[in-house]
């Protein structure tokens, strides 16, 4: 998963300084989500950890919905990009579930004092990387169609 952070970084990184702090944030919940997976970080109690993952989750979601997607959509808007638009609206509702089940993770764990429950905490973590890996590639798809179909427009004087 992680590999696919930096390929869409060295990608996409420059396309827009607000998509590259995004993806560093993608590169961030991703390191979270291992360290949590792998219980690699031993200095990090385990319950912080979760919580500083689903903060990083939240955050990661937000940014998505409520300022990439939008800006994205605005863009194909004003170059009147219908296959763009058309994209957007055929990747938006499987994102929008997986977000879905990103904010269902927090609520479950953001707030607890311990797990009750370690192992099935674990399953709906691998679910939830399922799901994120899933999300980082749709994401991807929609930025290079975006990306790509308006990048001569944005050079031609």
């Amino acid at each position: 998963m992680l590999e696919s952070c930096t390929t869409a970084q060295e990608r996409w990184g420059g396309v827009h300084k607000l998509i590259d702090a995004w993806l560093a944030e993608r590169k961030q919940l991703i390191t979270e989500y291992n360290q949590l997976h792998d219980r690699s970080a031993p200095d990090q109690h385990p319950d912080t950890a979760l919580a500083s993952f689903c903060d990083v989750l939240v955050d990661y979601m937000s940014a998505g919905h409520f300022e990439i997607y939008e800006q994205l959509i605005r863009e194909a808007e004003d170059f009147k990009d219908q296959r763009g638009l058309d994209l957007a609206k055929q990747l938006y509702p499987r994102i929008e579930t997986i977000t879905e089940q990103a904010v269902a993770f927090n609520d479950l764990y953001a707030d607890t004092q311990a797990v009750a429950d370690e192992a099935q905490m674990q399953a709906r973590l691998n679910s939830l990387g399922a799901m994120l890996h899933e999300r980082f590639e749709l994401e991807d798809c929609l930025i290079e169609v975006l990306h790509n179909a308006h990048r001569d427009l944005l050079s031609t004087p």
